[in-house]
């Protein structure tokens, strides 16, 4: 069986979407979006009834904003969130989002095929949070390899 890399960010926003000092974040979203979609190794995203995910809610909190992707590796997604435009986005990310020190990412496989649920990846960043990097649920700096590896 072959396997894919699910992944899951999650951002406390400090401002609505539409406030002013949102602009240098929203602005850039259609783009960054595209951007991860030709991006070699992208297999499929999270999209809601915004166009993005922005409308989805998760923790009950109206100001986390999710992104749920899938990738065909580790590597296609590490290549895409640091060595493109996207890391130019990620990088002023504190004017937008409140620093937290609670793990705000996590990465696990899934059979190829299979589209991740946001259940599903809140219930892995859980497992995170509660028991540090497993196969279940893991880190950029604390990888695991897919299962059949």
């Amino acid at each position: 069986m072959n396997y894919h890399l699910a992944q899951l960010n999650i951002a406390r926003r400090l401002y609505p979407l539409d406030d002013p000092r949102m602009i240098g974040f929203t602005s850039r979203l259609a783009e960054i979006n595209a951007l991860g979609e030709q991006t070699p190794g992208f297999v499929w995203r999270l999209v809601d009834s915004s166009g993005n995910a922005t409308d989805t809610r998760i923790y009950g909190d109206d100001l986390l904003i999710v992104n749920l992707t899938v990738w065909e590796s580790i590597e296609d997604l590490h290549h895409y969130a640091y060595s493109t435009a996207h890391v130019e986005v990620f990088r002023q990310r504190r004017d937008w989002f409140e620093h937290v020190k609670d793990p705000m990412v996590v990465l696990w496989w899934i059979p190829a095929g299979t589209v991740p649920t946001v259940t599903e990846a809140c219930e892995r960043l859980d497992h995170l949070r509660a028991n540090g990097p497993t196969p279940y649920a893991f880190t950029f700096k604390q990888r695991f390899p897919a299962p059949e590896a």
